[in-house]
């Protein structure tokens, strides 16, 4: 697996044999799970070999691949051939909320969840047209290396490793909650304990070999990730529609999806059940009015209640039930508030009327439910509905379309801005190659998403048909396993108390919808198994890229740049792994403390890739006038913008860093969410990087013939780097 020394062509053939024949022993092993299941092997060993057989792939090629030469480590000694880096960048992106978040989005908000395929997919042009053979062309590692070169000085240097590290810690954190999660549910074991077991896995690959160990596992997650996303869709395709080709049959059943959401709009139960959630909104709005006697009133109540069941010897069912409930009651009045506001939100969201699938622009409501918007998280942890409130609820169906505008853009500049990903512009072996492996990712890419909407068009049909109707005594165990994880996940309370389940009375999130996607259809136990390997190889390849952006940033770009430009290559390595360790234990203890709000860590990662990389790339490869001064002030203040905006407009964020509880109304500019508050910071460094270069010193002659050399078409080794701190063909 090293291929060191081999021609371009050699290494081309050798790489076809040796993932021919991994996504060969793969597809072997599922057959071989497929065979133990049906012989009745227990299903968490299912799960335990699909986790170890994965996990010993990925770390036999980490050790395989393992390095200490920098070029190695840092860039997979820039030789990667372009179809297999676009295999490797693709995996690289599908992180756990492409893998899982994007199908639950558009089960949970329909044509609203688009926003983040295009989204997403719109970064990749604008990587292709106007970052990708730029950065190659100028070579060195990491990105904060372009920006040291190109503006001059350590400061812009260090903007860059302080942008990095916001932007990539974010995203990290995300990624291992995710892979948390869904090594829970693969094997039973602890939330913690699968955080770090996980953690081994992208450790043995990432401190062994660095971007060379990373890219040849990435290719092969990739197989995997794919792999399990397109067989359950096909599979679950022709048992309900009898159709082998996903898209087709998704326009069947989406023709029963329109006619059942039509018939429970005035559906008697259907409206019972939204009357109930609203009376519960009520009288929650009622208790908020006149807190904090309400705090004292209620708990009195609950205990005069328990009293009265205990004296009339009533069934243990309701007693133990009080009892949960004032084990569960809020310790302070300010608890009260907030988890009320919180339920009050969720209630008045279920007690809307589902969405019609011809609406192509619902009215937003909570985070994962079925009646509304909810933007994938990136794990399976966005669980509390987002409290837009007064904000939300004035806005039309215009403020509906400015969201998604503003949402598809930001993703676009988020995606063209993120290190992670423009990393990967570094390891082809040319300009040429750099574009064309940009190409490949967009197209391997398009594999997942382009089964997504199908995906959540058949889940949909599922609950309609199957579930909708059902008694509660005879509920899918899914129902149950889903639930005893997290309520937020899954959650089927009869409300009416008629024992018959009501659309109303499900709530899924959207991150559940993948991973839950076998057991809803009825599939083996062995699918459950491979989506969550999957699930599981999207998440590590993510978070394997993340690990080492961060520590490269911190080694290479602030201690071997700033502070010891002496420090010899094999200790840069040595310090880059030490880093790299550091980094990921503290994103593990970070996710293991189960953060309360996910959706805004990764909405920020985008969000401060948008508004501070990509401006100051741009710039600084299109506009020869912008200086040290100007990349610095705009990032900063792009970066100003966003957190302001994100720290007004979000409740938990607002309260957080202000004291402002969540009941108080909401300032949202022109309407617009703060998932995409990149949209504001973004125009402002443009601004910023603009005005201050005016009105500062130009740059020096040799930075502009840094810029020329860029953006020169022709071949670097037509031409000499200007300077030492220029570019290197390497």
């Amino acid at each position: 697996m090293p291929f060191s020394g081999k021609s371009a062509s050699e290494l081309n053939l050798r790489l076809r044999r040796v993932y021919v024949l991994y996504a060969a022993g793969f597809g072997l092993l599922i057959l071989v799970l497929a065979l133990l299941e049906v012989l009745g092997m227990p299903r968490n060993w299912i799960g335990y070999i699909f986790l170890l057989v994965t996990f010993s792939l990925y770390a036999g090629i980490g050790i395989v691949c393992r390095t200490s030469d920098p070029a190695e480590y840092y860039v997979a000694g820039r030789r990667v051939p372009a179809f297999y880096n676009g295999m490797a960048t693709a995996a690289d992106w599908m992180s756990v909320a492409s893998f899982i978040g994007v199908a639950g989005t558009l089960y949970a908000s329909g044509y609203a969840g688009l926003a983040y395929v295009m989204g997403w997919t719109g970064g990749y042009v604008l990587v292709a047209l106007l970052l990708a053979p730029y950065l190659r062309k100028f070579g060195q590692y990491t990105l904060p290396d372009f920006l040291g070169a190109r503006y001059g000085g350590n400061l812009p240097r260090l903007a860059g490793v302080a942008c990095a590290v916001l932007c990539s810690f974010t995203y990290l954190v995300a990624q291992i909650y995710g892979v948390g999660i869904i090594t829970t549910r693969m094997t039973g074991i602890s939330f913690e304990l699968g955080i770090f077991l996980a953690l081994g896995g992208m450790l043995v690959c990432s401190f062994l070999g660095g971007m060379r160990a990373v890219t040849w596992t990435q290719v092969g997650q990739f197989i995997i990730l794919i792999i399990a996303y397109v067989v359950p869709v096909i599979w679950l395709s022709i048992k309900f529609t009898g159709m082998a080709v996903p898209q087709i049959s998704a326009g069947v059943a989406l023709e029963q999806v329109a006619r059942q959401e039509s018939r429970l709009l005035d559906d008697d139960a259907e409206r019972a059940v939204r009357r109930e959630w609203q009376a519960r909104a009520d009288r929650l709005d009622g208790l908020l009015r006149t807190l904090p006697g309400s705090w004292v009133a209620e708990k009195a109540r609950l205990r005069d209640r328990l009293a009265q069941l205990n004296a009339a010897d009533a069934p243990m069912l309701e007693i133990r039930s009080v009892e949960r409930e004032l084990d569960a009651y809020p310790s302070t009045v300010e608890e009260a508030r907030t988890r009320w506001y919180r339920d009050r939100q969720e209630f008045r969201a279920r007690a809307q009327p589902p969405v019609p699938a011809a609406t192509p622009y619902p009215a937003v409501a909570g985070n994962g439910s079925p009646y509304g918007t909810a933007a994938p998280a990136d794990s399976p942890s966005a669980a509390a509905p987002v409290p837009i409130d007064a904000g939300r609820e004035a806005q039309g169906q215009g403020s509906q379309r400015a969201n998604f505008l503003a949402l598809v853009l930001c993703l676009m500049l988020g995606t063209a801005g993120l290190p992670h990903i423009l990393m990967r512009s570094y390891t082809t072996p040319s300009v040429g190659a750099a574009r064309r492996s940009v190409c490949w990712t967009l197209l391997f890419i398009l594999l997942l998403y382009l089964l997504a909407p199908t995906l959540a068009i058949l889940v949909k049909y599922v609950i309609y048909t199957h579930l909708v109707g059902a008694r509660y005594s005879a509920l899918p165990d899914w129902v149950a396993a889903w639930s005893a994880i997290s309520p937020s996940l899954v959650d089927v309370v009869d409300v009416n108390g008629d024992g018959i389940v009501q659309l109303g009375e499900i709530h899924m999130g959207a991150d559940v919808v993948v991973l839950a996607l076998p057991e809803i259809g009825g599939l083996p136990y062995v699918v459950s198994g491979l989506v969550a390997a999957g699930g599981l190889a999207a998440a590590l390849s993510t978070a394997d890229g993340l690990l080492l952006t961060l520590s490269n940033a911190l080694s290479h770009d602030m201690l071997y740049r700033v502070v010891s430009p002496r420090m010899p290559a094999a200790r840069r390595v040595m310090v880059s792994k030490t880093l790299l360790l550091v980094v990921a234990f503290a994103a593990a203890w970070v996710a293991a403390r189960r953060p309360a709000d996910i959706l805004i860590m990764v909405s920020a990662a985008f969000s401060v890739a948008a508004s501070s990389f990509f401006p100051a790339l741009v710039m600084g490869i299109f506009w020869k006038r912008a200086n040290k001064w100007g990349a610095t002030a705009g990032m900063a203040v792009g970066l100003a913008v966003t957190f302001g905006y994100m720290a007004h407009s979000h409740p938990w964020l607002r309260e957080l860093v202000f004291g402002i509880p969540p009941t108080q109304p909401l300032a949202l500019w022109w309407g617009i969410q703060p998932v995409a508050a990149g949209i504001f910071g973004a125009p402002a460094a443009f601004l910023t990087i603009l005005i201050v270069s005016l009105l500062t010193p130009r740059p020096d002659p040799a930075t502009e013939a840094l810029v020329d050399y860029i953006r020169d078409p022709r071949p670097a080794a037509a031409l000499d780097a200007p300077g030492a701190s220029g570019p290197s063909a390497r």
